[in-house]
């Protein structure tokens, strides 16, 4: 099954306990009922990518996939050039609503500091499987056929970036 990939490593349940909901501004997680259906579909699904200055200054890359965003941590930001190759540490799903957000995280958060979108759009999956997912991204700044490799020697949750041809 293409989900099977981001339910290994992380829960949704992961999102919500690292977080106090009367202190940051972030969107809880909808319970599994509650989240929006998959309409099967693998085009057109939205993407967005968060500049995040907390401890240290990284970007976080979501995609939609199974009414939630599959999340991963860049810390030195999605490639511009063809090749380029970026680790990428696959984090908690988010809530879908978190593809809108932007604020500060409350100091003594989970994630303290400030997020702003860097960009956003809808990509299309050519490929997604455990070890492996493709697509190509239709953003404002991204654009074209990106790659996300499991980098098995380093980890469960690291994962290699690069743009694709």
């Amino acid at each position: 099954m293409l989900a099977r990939l981001a339910e290994a490593p992380f829960s949704s349940d992961d999102y919500m306990e690292k977080r106090d909901f009367s202190m940051t501004p972030e969107p809880p997680m909808v319970h599994e009922k509650e989240r929006c259906m998959d309409t099967g579909t693998d085009i057109d699904k939205s993407f967005v990518v968060q500049e995040h200055h907390a401890r240290r200054l990284h970007y976080d890359l979501r995609l939609e996939k199974d009414g939630v965003l599959k999340s991963w941590a860049v810390p030195k930001g999605p490639p511009e050039i063809s090749g380029d190759k970026r680790l990428a540490v696959q984090v908690e799903d988010h809530p879908l609503e978190y593809g809108k957000f932007e604020g500060m995280i409350p100091e003594g958060q989970y994630g303290a500091g400030t997020v702003k979108i860097w960009d956003k759009g809808f990509y299309e999956t050519i490929y997604w499987k455990e070890n492996k997912i493709e697509f190509i991204v239709k953003g404002e700044k991204m654009k074209g056929r990106y790659v996300l490799v499991k980098f098995k020697k380093a980890g469960e949750k690291n994962w290699l970036l690069f743009k694709g041809n």
